[in-house]
């Protein structure tokens, strides 16, 4: 069945409808989650759902091949019996096919089930789940939801997909935690079903967010599934930007964010951008919000914006408008961006300034002089507008029915322009014509202009009026002249009634003095003269002369035209002579004025008539009518005897209108602009304001107008009524007159072409504005605790919280003024501007403060009826008070800090008090050490303080950071004081004498450094001893320059740096040292020199070997120079082949830590190899060491002069024995050398007598290659002086070399005994370093020198030394080398040799048993370390080879020709070659062998001297592939100890040295015979030079001299063992006690002892010697004693007497030298069996003394002995 499945479907119907089931199924749900296994499609999980105990349930599992090739799997059934599937069958699916395979569900209960079924592939393993489920619900939604990043106080969304995968209907609600909310919270979902869950999340703090939601859901039984919601809040930043922007007549203010607009020209907006920057990562929302308008205020700025969202780390532009409506004032406005739970706010300010027009003309008064009637005069009148602002004119004059017109009497005038208008003068009467007209300016105040001529004819010539004329009678006037005729004014003027003035004036003379002089005129203000004028208001600036009534008059509607009634006009004459009216006739016009020419007599009036007659009906009629009245007096000039009495005419208008529309018809529909301000601009109370209104007409019609003054009596306007020509314009001027501060609404009806239905309101507010002054903190300003002495300021704000602006002025109390002091004391406040101040408070005691400041505002323009000034209170709170301040660490040590490199520290400074203390820091600096105090004490200061001044707040604390950087290596010491900053003490030097002392900081500059403790050599250079070792490479002189200070030329590059372009790098240091590696025979091994390089000081040393090439930049091929120097290519040579290697060449020691560095000479050329490497400590020394070695010939004898001067040590002047020196030679070739030294130079020396100062006693010698070789000298000097000689060292078969020899002798009595040279030596010792070992060393001495220090001769000296093993698994075998045969004299080794177990340790006893002449005595012993398993396998080699060899010497071989082609049987590894017979026969005669001896034995020869290493080695190996080489003893690795001694005659010694002498043993000197030293042949002993034939004799013996020698002592050692009676003596004296311990027994108690004993018991010797006093002694006895005891005493006597002489015996014993030497012995060998077990562990010498408490005896307690030694 399965077979099918991966062509055509199966023909089963069974099969197909389980497999048309399956599809209806999945059909009915979501697609299920498949994954792709190895090529194979299927799906994770078969679920099923919805099923039925005692029911199959079938499910279909696709397969499906998505791969390209063709696949081949198998698979298990389920496990359980509750799945099953048709019986597994290997499948096979092509490309692009799929299987079907049917999973049968069989339930036995009603319960979940969960099984899987297995796919197996040759790449793997790979189950689908099956899975049954119960019917019920479930919600699936995702675990968790990660929120959008949040502001807080914001909101932000997200949604999830919540479906409900059960098969019941299921009910859900969700319980969250704020700040998260679900929508919706609840619901109901279908089978199925799926809905969108959104998450709002809003936070009220900073916080980051992990709440678990949690759902309920399901039916009775409720289950609940919880989510995570994960989210990030964070706090907002706005801040806003504006662009920075002066302007002169704009003062921005103490504000941060400023937007200034300017001068802006009114009635026009502007519009500025201002940028809200988000600093923060959240999305910020703001409001925007301007500040609450007064009542009268105008809105002059505006934002459309009021609510945004600022983008994380974005920008809102914000666009604000400026729209000013008042010329001249100061808007100011304040915007408040505010983020979302007013977490921040941000102020902007904005202010501008409106701008109006400025229009002037360029003359006041136009003159027209004379002309004759009928004729007319044109003259220019110009008017500029000196500002940006276009102005609205208009010439209050109806040129129609006036002499004078304008061309243009009204229109618009563009900004910065000149407009010339034509005036025209047209005269209708004889007579003088003067006419003020007004020029109305919108926003701007009136201007007037007096036009003025003279028309004369042939009957009539008045007087001409000119300029002056009108100067006095304005003088006149205000005098009360000009109501007099001029006529009569003459006449007063004869009478002396009246009197000239210096301008020609008239006046009334003085009767009595006066102070007051006479009134002058003065020039009122324009807008006082224009509404002053007695008609339009109450008030006049003077009376009129002359009046009429009515100014204006509206015939109304004057239907039918004929019946129209005549106005009656009365004309007033106030004058007190007769006047003349005429009225100017306007032709054409429908108004007319009858009679035209009227005389009225003094204070009367006359009566005239207005005949209106309209031509057409439906129609507006309007116009000024225009008379003239003067003096009748005044019609000829021959009536005028003064100017001065000459007055002009006075000019009457009247305006009329009227219109014919008849009831029925509809007036014209006025087109018009009206500009109205909103109110009027701001005043004090009780004072005038004024504004202006404009009325365009924009029609093609006339229009008229009038205002009803009668509806609002609080306002004047003028004009009342007029008319407006097409295109024209009227500009109308507003006055009130505020009495309080309320405010007032004022509404004018304006009516439009005598209509009303064409009613206009005019709406305008005003108020007084008093003087409001609002003070920040209800008028408290608090102040924090001061020190005494300090000032403190703080800003605090007064507010304008008027229309107007005030000047303010501060006034503080004499008493306060040195405590309070204010800035500024005065200025400027704008309109509802708010300025900072900056108040200071500087107490002067210990006490609180309660202190009062006044300030004074008035007007900016005081009004004599407005009040002078207000004032308010301010209160000032503070404080004095003291102070002090502590560093919360007094002491600071910084240890060690490296010099020119900074370090950085903290000091705490704490107050304590309740007040802010500002200080100033000082330090003061110590430098001590090493030193010269003058030379330091100029030092720049070492310490820098982050800030010197500061303030510390109360009850606070404040770091201050420190940073040091010595510049020498001493020890620094900062005293740092402190002093409180007062304005008396404002710097350093003014607060000296009040300093404190805060802390001290101390500190040691350092330099970082290390040293070269330890030195060895491997490889070609094992043969060098350490001590020359450390001279060759010049250590000491290293380790000195290390310990000094560096050079400033060596800190040119602190750190190890490329800074060189050539090949040969610059040198910037003075110090140089020699690295030399000795000589060695090309083609051997390097030169290995370990280094031991130690950190003892206290900071990380990075350290670094620098190449020349390491110190050359990397430069392009270009910038390469072509070509080189000899020495350059000499060092690329060297570097190029790496004939000089390091290793490591970099590193960092920590303190104490320590490093071994390997340094190799490859020895591949012949000859001298030289290379500077520049040693650089970073941040310290720059040192130049330069490598030096030599490769020589195989067969070359060549011996190594490491210098060619040599000094010998001081020696005392008046030495009786000068030690012997020693001047060591090394043979660094090949061959061994034999050298001469001719001392004829040395004979030269000699002085007084012969003296040799300069003895010689080795001359001659032979040197083994690879050893050093010592040529002993003994330097005498005679006198206190520097000896010089030159000694040639000849080298047979070598190079030559002249070595100056130095030695200086000195006075011992005069040189002081510190400096004595003889006390150089001391005993001590120089540890080893286990990490200092060569490559393959298995075993390390725990000293590598001993120094025994200064010793006398026959005596010894000891020394223990370890050698331990540092192999874990392998032992060593050791054995103990001393090359000079004359050390092996006076040096012992205990043990010579053994074997060294792994991890052990041996003790190794040095002995010194100097004898013989005095000597410096510089030993290398060399410890041979051999591996014990090479040694052994050495041995068996060996063996192996001998028995070869004894065999090849039998053997024989049988060469068969026939055998040539067979084939060769294959021999053993390492031994198959051909015979010697073979190899010599040609290649075409050699027959194949069928069997073939092993290679030739024979010793390895030297090769000859190849050309490189690789040469060499490829002929070694060539070689040993030919013959079987004799195998060579395993090369051991050489371990090198150096001894270091003196030794002194005893007489020198004891005279040197009193207090050392009981520390030596001074045990039988040998012979004293003098030592002979000479120089035998060395062919015996290669490694003997200076050898004495009488004590080598037998070492340089025959083999036949050994043999009767040996022969001799054989015959006496057996006659000796054969001898009875020398065996008797023996035995006696191993019977013999022996006293050990006598000779611990001092002297002085053995002399006493022996007094006593002599005084009491008599000796056998001095009886003896004393025969008669021994027998006076025997008779008193005898007298004393009974004669029965006589026999008893004798008998005690004759023991006491034996006892005697055996004392004596032993007394004499012990005194003799060997006695004493073997006491020496036992307590040495005591000694060191001791240590040996305290190394091994069996002693702990450390361990505290037990005592053991005997129990006591009644002896003891009768005895009472004395107590137990207890060791303490």
């Amino acid at each position: 069945m399965l077979a099918q499945a991966h062509g055509e479907p199966q023909n089963s119907g069974t099969f197909r409808k389980l497999c048309c089931g399956c599809v209806r199924m999945l059909s009915a749900r979501k697609a299920k989650k498949k994954g792709v296994f190895w090529g194979i499609e299927v799906a994770e999980t078969l679920r099923w759902h919805g099923w039925e105990l005692g029911k199959e349930v079938i499910k279909h599992l696709i397969l499906k091949n998505v791969h390209e090739k063709t696949q081949k799997l198998s698979y298990r059934c389920p496990s359980t019996r509750f799945f099953f599937t048709v019986f597994p069958q290997p499948i096979t699916l092509s490309p692009g096919m799929s299987l079907t395979l049917p999973i049968v569900f069989r339930p036995a209960e009603k319960r979940e089930y969960e099984d899987s079924i297995c796919f197996k592939k040759a790449e793997g393993e790979f189950s689908v789940t099956l899975r049954a489920t119960l019917p019920g619900p479930f919600l699936s939604f995702p675990a968790a939801v990660q929120l959008p990043i949040c502001a807080v106080h914001n909101v932000t969304e997200t949604t999830f997909p919540m479906r409900n995968d059960g098969d019941l209907v299921t009910v859900f609600s969700w319980e969250t935690s704020s700040p998260f909310n679900m929508i919706p919270d609840c619901g109901m979902l279908n089978p199925g079903a799926e809905c969108m869950v959104k998450v709002v999340f809003q936070p009220k703090e900073a916080l980051v967010y992990d709440v678990a939601a949690t759902c309920w859901f399901g039916g009775e039984e409720k289950q609940k599934r919880t989510i995570h919601l994960k989210a990030l809040s964070k706090y907002p930043y706005l801040r806003v930007s504006v662009t920075a922007e002066e302007y002169e007549d704009i003062q921005p203010g103490k504000f941060q964010d400023v937007l200034c607009f300017g001068s802006v020209p009114v009635g026009t907006t502007v519009e500025k951008c201002v940028e809200i920057f988000n600093m923060s990562v959240v999305d910020a929302p703001c409001r925007i919000e301007r500040a609450k308008d007064p009542l009268l205020r105008d809105p002059v700025f505006s934002c459309d914006v009021s609510h945004s969202v600022v983008p994380a780390n974005g920008k809102l532009v914000l666009r604000i408008r400026f729209q000013p409506q008042t010329v001249g004032e100061h808007s100011t406005d304040y915007f408040t961006i505010t983020s979302a739970g007013c977490l921040l706010q941000t102020v902007l300010k904005v202010s501008g300034l409106c701008k109006g027009p400025l229009v002037s003309l360029h003359q006041y008064s136009m003159d027209f002089d004379w002309i004759n009637l009928g004729e007319s005069l044109m003259q220019t009148l110009k008017i500029s507008n000196i500002s940006d602002v276009p102005a609205y004119y208009q010439f209050d004059i109806d040129g129609r029915g006036s002499v004078f017109s304008l061309d243009h009497p009204c229109g618009v005038l563009e900004g910065t322009t000149t407009l010339a208008l034509k005036v025209t003068f047209r005269p209708t009467q004889p007579i003088s014509y003067h006419r003020r007209v007004v020029c109305l300016v919108h926003h701007q105040e009136p201007m007037y202009v007096d036009f003025f001529g003279t028309c004369h004819s042939d009957t009539a010539k008045p007087a001409i009026l000119q300029a002056r004329h009108l100067s006095c009678y304005r003088t006149n006037m205000v005098r009360g002249l000009t109501f007099y005729p001029p006529d009569i004014l003459n006449v007063m003027l004869k009478d002396g009634k009246l009197q000239k003035d210096e301008k020609g004036a008239l006046m009334l003379p003085p009767e009595i003095p006066q102070d007051q002089p006479p009134k002058e005129y003065c020039e009122a203000d324009s807008m006082t003269e224009y509404f002053y004028d007695g008609v339009s208001s109450d008030l006049a600036l003077f009376p009129p002369h002359v009046s009429v009534s009515p100014l204006e008059y509206d015939f109304g509607c004057c239907v039918p035209l004929h019946k129209v009634e005549p106005l009656p006009l009365c004309v007033t004459n106030h004058t007190k002579g007769k006047i003349t009216v005429a009225w100017t006739p306007s032709h054409g016009s429908a108004f007319q004025v009858s009679p035209e020419i009227c005389d009225i007599p003094p204070l009367k009036s006359s009566a005239f008539c207005v005949l209106f007659q309209p031509t057409q009906l439906n129609c507006l009629y309007a116009a000024e009518l225009e008379g003239f009245a003067f003096y009748k007096v005044l019609r000829h000039y021959s009536n005028i005897e003064e100017d001065a009495t000459i007055c002009p005419s006075w000019c009457l208008t009247v305006r009329l209108r009227a219109h014919t529309y008849e009831a029925e018809r509809e007036h014209f529909i006025p087109q018009y602009i009206l500009d109205v301000p909103r109110t009027f601009p701001p005043v004090a109370p009780n004072t005038d304001t004024y504004c202006s209104v404009l009325l365009m007409n924009t029609g093609t019609s006339m229009i008229t107008f009038s205002v009803n003054q009668a509806a609002c009596p609080s306002v004047l306007i003028k004009p009342h009524s007029g008319h407006i020509m097409p295109g024209g314009q009227q500009i109308f001027f507003l006055s009130t007159h505020p009495v309080n501060t309320v405010s007032q609404q004022h509404v004018l009806p304006l009516q439009l072409n005598s209509c009303p239905g064409y009613t206009k309101e005019i709406a305008l507010r005003s108020c007084g504005e008093s003087l409001l002054l609002l003070l920040e903190g209800d008028g408290n300003l608090y102040f924090k605790p001061l020190y005494i002495g300090t000032s403190s300021t703080r800003m605090y704000t007064i507010k304008n919280c008027t229309r107007l602006p005030m000047v303010f002025t501060w006034k503080i109390h004499q008493s306060d003024s040195k405590i309070l002091s204010v800035s500024p004391t005065a200025g400027i406040l704008q309109p509802y501007e708010a300025m900072a101040q900056a108040w200071t408070f500087t107490p002067d005691k210990e006490t609180k403060y309660l202190l009062r400041a006044m300030v004074f505002v008035r007007r900016k323009s005081p009004d004599p009826k407005s009040p002078e000034s207000a004032c308010y209170a301010l209160q000032i709170i503070g404080e004095g008070t003291l102070g002090t301040i502590r560093a919360q660490k007094e002491h600071l040590d910084l240890g060690n800090v490296l010099v020119g490199d900074p370090q950085s520290c903290s000091i705490v400074l704490l107050n304590d008090g309740i007040c802010s203390l500002k200080y100033i820091l000082s330090v003061e600096q110590l430098i001590t050490g090493p030193c010269d105090p003058e030379e330091v004490c100029s030092d720049p200061l070492a310490l820098e303080l982050e800030h010197s001044r500061g303030t510390i707040a109360a009850r606070s604390k404040v770091f201050v950071r420190v940073t040091v950087r010595p510049a020498r290596r001493l020890h620094y010491t900062w005293a740092i004081k402190y002093a409180v900053c007062t304005p008396t003490a404002i710097d350093l030097a003014s607060t000296k004498e009040e300093q404190q002392p805060l802390c001290c900081i101390v500190a040691t500059g350092i330099y970082p450094t290390f040293c070269i403790t330890d030195a060895c050599s491997a490889g070609s250079g094992s043969g060098i001893s350490r001590l020359h070792l450390w001279r060759l490479f010049s250590l000491d002189t290293l380790n000195e320059y290390l310990e000094q200070e560096p050079a400033p030329s060596e800190l040119t590059y602190r750190v190890p740096t490329r800074h060189s372009t050539c090949l040969i790098p610059p040198v910037y240091t003075p110090l140089l040292v020699d690295f030399n590696f000795g000589a060695a025979p090309i083609g051997s091994e390097p030169t290995l020199v370990m280094l031991l390089l130690v950190n003892k000081g206290v900071v990380p040393v990075e350290w670094a070997f620098l190449f020349p090439f390491d110190q050359k930049m990397d430069m392009e091929h270009w910038a390469e120079e072509a070509e080189f120097i000899p020495h350059e290519l000499h060092q690329m040579r060297i570097q190029d082949n790496q004939l000089f290697s390091i290793s490591p060449k970099s590193g960092k020691l920590l303190p104490g830590q320590e490093e071994s560095v390997q340094l190799s000479h490859r020895h591949d050329f012949i000859g001298n190899d030289h290379l500077p490497v520049l040693l650089k400590v970073s941040y310290g020394h720059e040192i130049l060491v330069n490598f030096s070695g030599v490769t020589v010939e195989q067969d070359q004898r060549y011996i190594h002069f490491a210098s060619t001067k040599h000094l010998f040590t001081p020696i005392a002047i008046g030495t009786s024995q000068p030690p012997t020196q020693i001047y060591e030679l090394y043979n660094g070739g090949s061959m061994p050398v034999m050298f001469e030294v001719q001392l004829d130079n040395t004979v030269r020396t000699q002085e007084n007598f012969q003296h040799p100062v300069f003895i010689c006693l080795t001359p001659r010698g032979e040197i083994p290659p690879g050893t050093t070789g010592h040529i002993e000298w003994i330097f005498s000097p005679l006198e206190a002086k520097t000896y010089f000689v030159d000694v040639l060292i000849h080298i047979l078969g070598g190079e030559s070399a002249l070595i100056t020899f130095q030695g200086e002798g000195y006075d011992p009595n005069t040189i002081e005994e510190t400096e004595t040279p003889s006390e150089i030596l001391s005993p001590s010792v120089f540890p080893g370093s286990t990490r200092l070992t060569v490559p393959g060393q298995a075993a390390a001495l725990s000293h590598h020198g001993i120094c025994l220090g200064n010793i006398p001769d026959c005596t010894k000296a000891s020394q223990l030394v370890f050698l331990n093993s540092t192999s874990e698994n392998k032992a060593v075998v050791f054995a103990w080398q001393i090359s000079n045969f004359k050390d092996k004299r006076v040096l012992q080794i205990a043990p010579e040799s053994g074997v060294l177990q792994p991890g052990e340790s041996i003790p190794c006893f040095i002995t010194l048993r100097p004898s013989g002449s005095a000597s410096f005595y510089n030993i290398d012993l060399v410890c041979e370390v051999y591996i014990q398993e090479s040694l052994v396998q050495h041995k068996r080699d060996l063996q192996e080879w001998e028995r070869e060899k004894e065999r090849q010497a039998v053997e024989f071989t049988i060469t068969e020709k026939d055998l040539r082609t067979k084939k060769k049987p294959k021999s053993p590894a390492g031994r198959s070659s051909y015979s010697s017979e073979t190899e010599n026969l040609p290649e075409s005669s050699a027959a194949i062998r069928k069997y073939k001896t092993l290679p030739p034995i024979k010793n390895r020869p030297m090769p000859n001297q190849p050309a490189g290493h690789f040469e060499r080695r490829l002929l070694l190996d060539k070689e040993a592939s030919l013959v079987w080489v004799k195998p060579e003893p395993p090369k051991p690795i050489l371990l090198h100890l150096g001894v270091t001694a003196r030794s002194y005659s005893i007489e020198d010694f004891f005279s040197n040295f009193t207090l050392e002498s009981p520390k030596y043993f001074l045990s039988r000197p040998f012979s004293d015979q003098p030592l002979e030293t000479k120089l035998v042949d060395g062919s015996r002993d290669r490694d003997r030079m200076d050898v004495d034939p009488k004590w080598l004799s037998l070492a340089a013996a025959s083999k036949q001299e050994w043999e009767i020698v040996t022969d001799i002592l054989t015959g006496v050692i057996r006659g000796l063992l054969e001898n009875t009676q020398f065996h008797d003596i023996l035995k006696r004296s191993l019977d013999e006690p022996i006293p050990y311990f006598s000779q611990f027994r001092c002297e002085e108690s053995a002399e006493f002892q022996e007094r006593r004993q002599c005084c009491t018991v008599p000796s056998s010797a001095s009886q003896d010697l004393y025969p008669e006093k021994d027998g006076e002694t025997k008779e008193m006895r005898q007298e004393k004693c009974p004669r029965n005891d006589l026999l008893e005493c004798w008998e005690r006597m004759s023991e006491i007497l034996h006892h005697k002489q055996l004392k004596e015996q032993k007394e004499m014993m012990s005194r003799q030298p060997a006695f004493g030497t073997l006491v020496e012995q036992v307590l040495e060998n005591t000694l060191r069996n001791i240590l040996i077990e305290a190394s091994r562990g069996e002693v702990v010498l450390t361990a505290r003394p037990r005592v053991i408490a005997l129990p006591s005896s009644p002896s003891r307690r009768i005895s009472n002995p004395a107590p137990l030694p207890s060791r303490e």
